[in-house]
This record gives C-alpha cells, structure tokens and sequence, in this order.
C-alpha cells in the first residue's frame, strides 16, 4: 500500500498495513497539504488579514492574535468586505498539487467556521450575537460557508483527498459556549459543509483543541471523519477511547500542554502506545502526528524524538503484526 491507500483505509476503518503518521522531517509523512494562495483563512503572526483584521504577535509562538475587529457594529454589514474567494489567482499554484503530493495523501484547507467569525467580531462580541443578534450572526456564518462549499469543489476537481479546517471550541474543560447554542447555530453548517466534502469524494478533517466531548458526537453525526486532537488529557483519554473508538478516527500527537511538556522520556513512550490502543482499532481510527509549533508549546528537542521514534517504531510493529 502506498501512503494514501493507508490513510484511505484507516479513516474507513477498512484496514491498512499500519497506522498512518504526520510527524517531522527526519520520520517523514504519509501526508501532503495544499491551500488557496491566498488563502481567506490566512492567519499571520502581525499585519493585517484581507478582512481586516489586525493581528500581533503574541510571544515566541508561531500564531498571532486579533487586536482590532473590522465588523464591530452589525449595521456595518453593508458595507464590510468579503475576500472574493472566486478570483483565480488563489487557484493557480494548486493546479499541480496532486502530482507534487505523489503517492502521498493530499490534504486542502479550508476556511473556519467559529474562528474566523470571532476573528471578524471579537470573542466576547460573538458570544453577545448569539443571543441578542443570531439571525445576524447566521448571515456571516452563511457566507463561511458558501465559501467553503465553493473551496470544496475546487479541491475535488483539482484530486484533493481531504478537506481541513480549523475551529478551537474548547476551554480545559468544556466548551466555549453551551452545546444547545452550537447545535442550533452551528451544527446545521458543519452538516452542509461535512456532508458536500463527503459527497465531492473527500474526506473529512477538523483541528479542535479544548475539551469538546460535548459535540464529538454532533460532530460525528454531521459528518466528520477525522478529527485531529491536540489535547487528550483534559478529556480523559480512556473515557474518550470508550465513547468514540471506532466511530471517528483520532489524529494526536502525545497530549502538548501535559505529558509532551512535563513527561519523562518513558512516560512519553507510554502515552504513544496508549494513544494507539486506546483510541485506535486494528482496522483504522488512528493517524500519529506531532505538533509542529514545539518552540511555542515549551517542547524539548529530545521529546519531539523520543515521541517520533516511538510512533514511528509502533508503526512499523503494525505492519510486522499485519504479516505474520
């Protein structure tokens, strides 16, 4: 099997010769991306986005943060400006993508549905709208989504494999808002962004941080397959191993605020085996990976080795174990 017959496999739970991985430059990837250039989702780390919105830097971390929100006012809706994510020069560099990734897994990005709304109104503005101006709200989200639906034909054309995008909604524990106010607001758009992806012939991927153990099942429901989680331990890993192994398939690197910053060397082994059997099943559900902002995440140089040996090595036992 080559890279991408693997990852197809796992995430259908169909049975590849070993769990795919996404880790650094020296274990390599089963894994390649692609995005519009550029892209409406740009988060850079100062300067200002094509909304508007004025980002700074906030530390040694690669991520910036939004200090000025260009839609304070929602009588400024008029005359706020949508990027065009129609006009072709976003398109152009992706024509050759498919045949730079190989035999690799092409993974395109998409545009947030939660981030890039509170990006545009400011948090505490956002989760005002939800309650006192919800029809408004649900007009920008809408056009999130209409441009997604449009980023997700382009991608299918150009022989994309998946489709990525990012919205943290988690605190350490819970969810940033109340799961009746995601369900009402949100999860009918993650469906028909989900579901075209799905009907386009992608696969379906989130990054989401925090705790959301209260809308993985929505999420599983709308129509996600792959969701790539960067924290397990505010979760509890076996607990989420009992609830959703073997529904979604789990994209993790060793838990980065916790074990990866404070583990020993062994504890750290430990974890990657436990992530394998705990969240993943012989015929798929699990994808290895590690968090490639170390510097920002505190991470030790001798860690992010250790961590990727260690994944590297269960990886390739897989595949022994698929031949005896």
């Amino acid at each position: 099997m080559n890279s991408r017959e693997i990852v197809m496999r796992t995430i259908r739970f169909q049975g590849a010769e070993r769990f795919p991985y996404m880790l650094d430059s020296a274990h390599g990837t089963d894994f390649a991306w692609c995005g519009m250039d550029p892209s409406p989702d740009w988060r850079p780390r100062s300067g200002v986005d094509e909304w508007g919105c004025v980002w700074e830097n906030i530390g040694v971390s690669n991520l910036g943060e939004v200090k000025e929100f260009p839609l304070k006012d929602w009588s400024d809706w008029e005359t706020f400006k949508v990027p065009d994510i129609r006009d072709p020069r976003r398109w152009e560099n992706l024509r050759s993508a498919r045949e730079a990734a190989g035999e690799r897994f092409l993974l395109g990005s998409g545009i947030s549905l939660y981030e890039r709304a509170h990006f545009v109104r400011g948090l505490e503005n956002l989760w005002t709208d939800i309650h006192q101006h919800p029809e408004e709200l649900g007009r920008l989200l809408d056009v999130l989504v209409e441009m997604n639906l449009y980023a997700i034909e382009q991608y299918a054309r150009l022989g994309v494999d998946g489709y990525i995008f990012a919205d943290d909604w988690g605190f350490q524990q819970g969810l940033m808002i109340s799961p009746r106010s995601w369900r009402a607001l949100w999860k009918p758009r993650y469906t028909r962004v989900l579901q075209a992806a799905r009907d386009a012939g992608l696969a379906t991927f989130l990054h989401s941080c925090g705790d959301i153990s209260a809308i993985l099942d929505d999420l599983i429901d709308a129509g996600l397959q792959v969701i790539e989680m960067h924290q397990q331990e505010n979760m509890g890993m076996e607990q989420l191993g009992e609830r959703f192994r073997g529904r979604i398939t789990f994209m993790c690197p060793v838990d980065i605020q916790k074990t990866m910053v404070n583990g020993t060397m062994d504890e750290i082994r430990e974890y990657c085996g436990r992530l394998v059997h705990t969240l993943g099943l012989p015929e798929g559900g699990f994808i290895a990976e590690w968090y490639s902002d170390p510097i920002g995440a505190g991470h030790r140089p001798e860690a992010i080795r250790v961590m990727c040996d260690e994944f590297a090595r269960l990886s390739h036992e897989a595949w022994l174990n698929s031949q005896s």
